[in-house]
């Protein structure tokens, strides 16, 4: 006996050219972040299955006759909801079994306002025939919804069995969700199997009603995330465990799909909470906190008509960077790195303070000569500084062209700083205190032999000149 299942299938539709024609959402540009957007009409378009394996038995009755009451109170109880529209597609109920129509679909009653009546009214008049094109069936109601932007699309799949016309709803539904028109399907199964949940894990989410009244239930739950706000919000805890820190920015993605859905700045209120969200229900999120390095969690699920608290470990410390003294610098900056990785995590000008995550990290100074710090740590609520000597100036000058380069002398050993440009004239380079070496020969020279070196001093805050 094949088992009765209800899908949910939301889609939210980002459409462009609406007098023209659907177009796929830009998969990197996120919805409307503004929490009165999301309070937007939702448009629920029933898909019902009158295949002639809906007169199997259901307690006292059988599944047509069930499925049909369940979703006349539905469709009666939100006649009440202005800012609901709905229509109705049904598949299996016009040719016979023995055709095994594979096209078998139709919308019956299309979206208009206040149709609740002849909704309710088809479905006193469909008697269950032939077979069942759910694939076929998906496809077709992608297209059933007006062209709008800023209306949430949802679609509720009745059905009875599976697929029996060779097509793969995995498939559609993958399809459909990775092109933004769909999103990750809520099955709920009649008395189903293991075997039976195992088969739409990859369509959506799934869950069982084994009688009339769980039916109903499952359809109020499932309404419910369709109509309803829902609420959220993130604790950033630092290491005591506490929701103190803020101030970042934290980016939501579609779990299935990776589109990004909302960007927000988290916030503390005025009441030292933080600040309250309002999410779509229909998704699974994949949040990325922008902390310095970024932290992450996945596949977070909020509860319609709920509020979620979403955790994530981020205590922070300050890095200040500063240059002793008056410095000759424009903009110097220094490379930050976690402890032994060589990733790049963030590039900082000196003189700035900058929040990292609680830890240790490397730093590369792009100075003269670059200096290089290792193990610096960063704790909670502590503002670390690392200072560098003030530095000094350097002119060199040549009137001929040569080929050069500047040293530094480190524990004995000589450092390579910079290559000299072959028509330097005069350059004037801002320099790290300490002793240096100048090797060079002119250009018009073929022999080694005569290459020449010049020892100079850089002092803090003082002037070295150099001529060739």
């Amino acid at each position: 006996m094949k088992q009765f299942i209800l899908i949910l299938l939301c889609s939210l539709a980002l459409i462009s050219n609406a007098q023209v024609k659907r177009t796929t959402p830009d998969p990197n540009k996120p919805i409307n972040t503004r929490t009165e957007d999301i309070k937007v009409r939702t448009r629920i378009l029933f898909l019902f299955d009158a295949s002639n394996s809906m007169y199997a038995k259901l307690d006292n009755d059988n599944r047509i006759n069930s499925a049909k009451k369940v979703l006349s109170r539905i469709i009666d109880s939100l006649k009440y909801q202005p800012s609901v529209e709905l229509a109705l597609r049904v598949f299996g109920n016009r040719s016979p079994t023995a055709m095994r129509d594979c096209k078998d679909t139709k919308l019956e009653v299309p979206f208009e306002k206040d149709n609740h009546a002849k909704i309710t009214e088809f479905i006193k008049t469909i008697r269950p025939k032939g077979t069942t094109p759910i694939a076929y069936s998906l496809l077709q109601s992608a297209d059933d919804f007006p062209v709008e932007p800023g209306v949430r699309n949802i679609i509720v799949l009745i059905t009875d069995g599976l697929e029996e016309c060779d097509g793969d709803p995995c498939a559609v539904s993958e399809a459909l969700q990775r092109k933004g028109i769909i999103l990750k399907p809520f099955i709920i199964g009649i008395g189903g199997t293991d075997l039976f949940k195992k088969a739409f894990d990859c369509v959506g989410r799934y869950y069982d009603a084994n009688t009339e009244e769980s039916l109903q239930n499952v359809l109020n739950v499932v309404i419910s995330q369709a109509i309803n706000a829902t609420t959220a919000q993130v604790n950033l805890l630092d290491i005591f465990g506490k929701p103190t820190e803020t101030n970042v920015g934290m980016t939501f993605y579609d779990s299935y799909t990776g589109r990004v859905l909302y960007n927000y700045e988290h916030t503390i209120n005025e009441r030292g909470n933080p600040d309250t969200l309002v999410l779509d229900p229909a998704y699974h999120y994949n949040l990325v906190v922008h902390t310095i390095p970024e932290v992450t969690k996945n596949d977070i699920e909020v509860t319609a008509g709920k509020h979620t608290t979403i955790g994530l470990d981020a205590p922070q410390g300050d890095l200040y960077l500063k240059v002793d003294g008056v410095t000759n610098y424009a903009n110097l900056q220094a490379i930050i790195r976690q402890e032994g990785q060589m990733k790049t995590i963030n590039i900082q000008s000196f003189n700035t303070t900058k929040k990292y995550l609680v830890g240790k990290y490397d730093i590369e100074i792009l100075s003269y000569p670059r200096i290089y710090l290792k193990e610096i740590s960063v704790d909670q609520n502590y503002t670390k500084t690392v200072e560098i000597k003030q530095p000094g100036k350097l002119s060199v000058t040549c009137d001929k062209d040569i080929y050069g380069d500047i040293y530094y002398w480190n524990n004995n050993k000589l450092e390579w700083v910079l290559a000299l440009p072959v028509s330097l004239r005069r350059e004037v380079y801002t320099m790290q205190p300490g002793s240096y070496k100048i090797v060079y020969r002119a250009k018009t020279s073929t022999k080694a032999v005569y290459t020449f070196e010049r020892d100079f001093t850089i002092t803090s805050g003082g002037a070295t000149n150099v001529n060739l």
